[in-house]
């Protein structure tokens, strides 16, 4: 029997959330085509009858404009610290560039074993995925190297009987029956997060935080009220758009998941407010979930 913790590891937009969902067969990390997607680390937990596979999905690591995304740097290697194996997810069909150089210093500096997972490559042909593993060889002793796309790929067996292998030995760390440890509210915010990311353009998506107000559950249903946090006036009016409309379709958007994730109706409510630079200021960062989205206080 094996157990232990493996870090997904990367630049933003990577692949590392889809790749995570992949691995524990279910949506418990948010997807966007947008960079900064994830915020904060997000635990899944992949167990089966010889090991349990502890992955944490963890926040693209990148240069900082604001306090919050300094934050989420850190978060980042804090996690690497702290795992018995990382997966440094990259995207193989772009070029190797400074933030790929800085992230694998990140990994190369924890002293533990990397798996190089080239990401994407439905997006490459033969020759392109051979070049770019032979570059990346150059570059680091990598334990073990994957080619694939998390986006279309769903058999990872290889990957999953050799991460075993540089597993410790050990018990089970969660009840077999559990895929993610995060709070249930913070999945709450992040689905309807996702639905802002999918629905708005250029800065306003990056200015958005969710906060859960009041959740209650009601027989077959659960009722929620939410309030999508942004930084200026003129975003508030794009996210509730013309008569609404943006409020109701993200709101649509994300019902839709939210009774997957609760096996019941739901029933969500939805206001905007406006937050001066809450992306620079810690307290509020803290508040809204970033850094601590396994905490039950939130």
């Amino acid at each position: 029997m094996r157990s232990g913790f493996v870090a997904l590891a990367g630049r933003p937009n990577a692949g590392k959330s889809t790749l995570i969902n992949a691995l524990v067969k279910e949506k418990i990390a948010i997807v966007s085509a947008k960079p900064q997607t994830t915020r904060s680390e997000i635990r899944g937990i992949r167990t089966d009858e010889d090991s349990q596979i502890i992955f944490t999905d963890t926040p693209g690591i990148h240069k900082a404009k604001y306090r919050l995304e300094a934050r989420m740097n850190k978060q980042a290697t804090d996690v690497i610290q702290g795992v018995d194996l990382i997966y440094l997810v990259v995207d193989g069909s772009v070029p190797f560039g400074k933030g790929d150089e800085y992230v694998l210093n990140v990994v190369k500096n924890a002293g533990l074993p990397v798996f190089l997972i080239l990401n994407k490559v439905d997006r490459m042909d033969e020759k392109k995925v051979i070049r770019s593993l032979q570059s990346w060889q150059q570059r680091f002793d990598f334990a073990e190297y994957f080619p694939l796309s998390a986006k279309f790929d769903r058999k990872l067996d290889d990957l999953i009987e050799t991460t075993k292998k540089y597993l410790p030995e050990g018990e089970y760390l969660y009840p077999p029956e559990i895929i993610s440890d995060g709070a249930e509210n913070f999945r709450i915010a992040e689905l309807i997060r996702e639905k802002v990311l999918e629905c708005t353009q250029e800065e306003v998506p990056h200015a958005a935080a969710v906060k859960i107000d009041n959740k209650e559950f009601r027989k077959n249903a659960c009722y929620i009220q939410a309030t999508i946090l942004v930084e200026k006036k003129s975003q508030k009016g794009i996210m509730i758009g013309k008569q609404g409309s943006m409020l109701k379709r993200i709101g649509s958007l994300a019902r839709e998941d939210l009774e997957k994730l609760l096996d019941r109706k739901v029933f969500l409510e939805l206001f905007v407010r406006v937050e001066d630079e809450w992306r620079s200021r810690d307290a509020r960062i803290t508040e809204y979930g970033y850094g601590i989205a396994g905490s039950e206080d939130y």
